[in-house]
């Protein structure tokens, strides 16, 4: 593992958020460590027993920390939490990784490369699937794509619901001390929405996806896409406040900058 300084000013760690994934997250914190050699912090998102015994089993590990909630509050919660515990902790930057193992860890260093070149750049990963991702769920992505598009007036926001990007801690955190962005599924897409609203640079870069056929999704059905749904619009809402801006905006950037 790579050490890390107090005077670095750029300090990255991953953040992994946690909720009953105690058959795969050990071996991604593995493929992470190997990969990449930076500090992890899980964030256990109120996990069963067994789960929250194999993630303890972890802090073994002289570059695991770990941030228990008491309650299991969704995705969003648990990442803005562990967000703010990694600034606390000193790191500038997060590397948010999915537990179960769907990412890539091959497809990882470029971001911290940015990161490092781009320090207040959010590196925003699109996922290059292979034959194991579900039809239904590939196609589906695409509501959320013309939605966010229409939202920003902008392509730019290649794809916001990929749970890979790389966050800039004092920013983020000073976004969702405004705007919480929601507790659930909802949260990685909104938050993405609101940091190019706030004029944030963000980046586009690749990340290679499989579906574990094993995999646990706690994605529902009915629940998260009325999360969803009324996620897109107040963000429809929004973009209505801010349509001179987004506007003027638009035709100031260079088409060239516009498809990066």
């Amino acid at each position: 593992m790579s050490e890390q300084h107090p005077h670095d000013a750029f300090r990255p760690c991953v953040l992994i958020p946690v909720y009953n994934h105690e058959h795969a997250v050990a071996a991604t914190c593995q493929a992470l460590r190997e990969a990449l050699g930076l500090p992890i912090l899980l964030v256990d998102d109120g996990s069963d027993r067994e789960c929250a015994g194999v993630l303890d089993a972890l802090t073994a590990e002289d570059d695991v920390r770990l941030l228990r909630l008491a309650h299991n509050g969704g995705k969003g919660r648990a990442v803005r939490e562990g967000l703010s515990h990694a600034a606390a902790l000193g790191y500038s930057h997060a590397l948010q990784v999915d537990a179960d193992g769907q990412h890539d860890s091959a497809s990882l260093a470029p971001f911290i490369d940015a990161g490092r070149r781009h320090p207040t750049c959010l590196m925003i990963g699109y996922p290059r699937f292979d034959h194991s991702v579900p039809w239904l769920r590939f196609a589906s992505r695409y509501i959320t794509h013309l939605w966010v598009w229409g939202n920003t007036l902008s392509i730019r926001l290649r794809d916001t619901m990929c749970g890979v990007r790389l966050y800039p801690l004092a920013a983020i955190n000073a976004l969702l001390a405004r705007h919480a962005c929601g507790d659930r599924m909802e949260f990685d897409t909104e938050v993405l929405v609101r940091w190019f609203w706030q004029g944030g640079a963000v980046d586009n870069l690749p990340v290679r996806v499989r579906y574990p056929v094993d995999g646990v999704s706690h994605f529902r059905l009915l629940r998260d896409n009325l999360l969803m749904a009324r996620m897109h619009l107040r963000l429809t809402a929004g973009m209505l406040r801010r349509l001179p801006s987004l506007l003027a905006r638009r035709s100031a950037t260079p088409a060239g900058e516009e498809q990066r």
